[in-house]
């Protein structure tokens, strides 16, 4: 087995979530073993601890890989903040979600993550909201 070094910045481990979220793959240098997870959805709050359980959380709501079709990326002084917007498609349907994440990095990675997202649209729901709402900015 290679030793792999967990990437030194923030912004390098933002964009190994990234990938992540695209991919469905965790990198080397993702998460520390050990990493906790606060997952809230609009109208339930999941939880976990260690890597694979963390990882069961997001493949049990997006069992397929995705796109992250815009994201922005504030560093904090313990990690970062990432706004993604992520549009995927499964055998019934193309899908779409917002999603807010704050991570604490540590030398292994992310140590505790916090998800905030505001659940799937589905194609009916986003054309929906398209035909009843002007957005300001995309």
């Amino acid at each position: 087995m290679t030793a792999v070094q967990a990437p030194s910045t923030a912004r390098a481990v933002a964009d190994l979530f990234i990938a992540y979220l695209e991919t469905g793959q965790a990198r080397p240098g993702l998460f520390a073993p050990d990493v906790f997870t606060d997952f809230t959805m609009p109208t339930w709050r999941l939880q976990a601890r260690g890597v694979e359980d963390s990882l069961a959380l997001r493949s049990g709501g997006h069992p397929g890989p995705g796109k992250v079709i815009r994201a922005r990326f504030d560093p904090t002084p313990t990690g970062f903040v990432l706004e993604v917007e992520e549009a995927w498609d499964d055998d019934a349907d193309h899908w779409y979600c917002r999603e807010l994440f704050r991570a604490d990095v540590g030398p292994d990675g992310i140590t505790d993550l916090a998800v905030y997202c505001t659940g799937d649209w589905s194609t009916d729901q986003v054309a929906q909201h398209a035909r009843s709402v002007t957005l300001i900015r995309p």
